[in-house]
């Protein structure tokens, strides 16, 4: 049986391409939209890009409708589709 010896080169070596890598894979695979029926606050967060208090504020003037069950806000999943198809807009510059 023979043996290798791994040098500080070799270790500094795979660990960029172990990096590289990762990066490729990260950069490829785009965030998961929830596929559940009820979303929870920072799922919507993450799909419409907003922050909590934006969130707050849509709950507060009713763009966007909620359940509350216990401390827990949830958010049916075609609501929020529905309020992103209504505002979706065709590409043409608004002034």
């Amino acid at each position: 049986m023979a043996t290798t010896i791994i040098t500080q080169e070799d270790l500094q070596v795979f660990k960029t391409e172990l990096l590289e890598e990762i990066e490729k894979l990260i950069q490829q695979k785009p965030d998961p939209v929830p596929e559940g029926k009820w979303l929870k606050s920072h799922q919507v967060m993450r799909m419409l890009g907003i922050s909590p208090g934006t969130l707050q504020n849509m709950r507060i003037n009713g763009t966007i409708p909620y359940s509350k069950v216990g401390g827990v806000i949830f958010y049916n999943n075609e609501d929020i589709n529905a309020i992103m198809r209504h505002h979706k807009r065709n590409g043409t510059h608004e002034r």
